[in-house]
């Protein structure tokens, strides 16, 4: 992959996000593999990457490769976000700060309810779309993509999850992405999809059998 092979001992990778609860779920289902994981919260730095607004792949390449500068291992950019069918495709990119700049879950979900008012069932489709992208010193290593499809309800469910979760009704397991543990969660959702996809690319790279 033209990357310097680095000691199991000193293999660290950084998740570029500030998301607390982003970051805990790559945590969690990276965990048994031999890497020290942090996130832009312990790098501490003041530089912050300009979100794009073309595509979740450009944005997981931008975050991966800007803050991989400040970075001595490897760097995970992520980009992911909620796409519906009756709103052509928003919030997309923008799913984050949907309602306003500095927007909460809660006003990106009011909004997005308010959006949908009226819509029946059979025109609530949706899905949850997450882009990864692994580098090292300014080289790409990964590009992986997954997605989840659902259906957005007419009000809130659930208590767990983060983001869009309470609104995002998953047909298989018949609930909400917010009434399912994480362990469920992580077993169906896009995130878990890309995230298992570089677990699998990790034990290959680093030549890693027993994770």
């Amino acid at each position: 992959m033209g990357s310097k092979k680095l000691r199991l001992t000193d293999i660290k990778l950084l998740i570029a996000t500030t998301n607390q609860g982003k970051a805990e779920e790559i945590r969690s289902l990276l965990k048994g593999l031999p890497l020290v994981v942090a996130s832009l919260l312990e790098l501490n730095s003041r530089d912050i990457y300009g979100e794009d607004d073309s595509s979740f792949l450009v944005n997981a390449r931008g975050k991966s490769l800007f803050y991989g500068q400040k970075w001595e291992g490897l760097t995970l950019g992520e980009d992911s976000g909620l796409e519906i069918d009756f709103l052509h495709g928003a919030p997309g990119v923008r799913s984050a700060r949907f309602s306003d700049p500095g927007a909460t879950d809660e006003n990106n979900i009011t909004k997005v309810l308010k959006l949908m008012e009226e819509v029946p069932e059979e025109e609530r489709k949706a899905r949850f779309v997450s882009c990864l992208v692994l580098s090292q010193g300014g080289i790409i290593l990964a590009e992986i993509t997954g997605e989840v499809r659902g259906v957005i309800t007419s009000v809130k469910k659930g208590q767990s999850g983060f983001g869009y979760d309470p609104i995002f009704y998953y047909p298989p397991l018949n609930r909400t992405f917010a009434e399912l543990s994480p362990e469920e969660k992580n077993a169906a959702s896009h995130r878990g999809q890309t995230l298992k996809q570089l677990k699998v690319f990790l034990q290959k790279h680093f030549h890693w059998t027993n994770t």
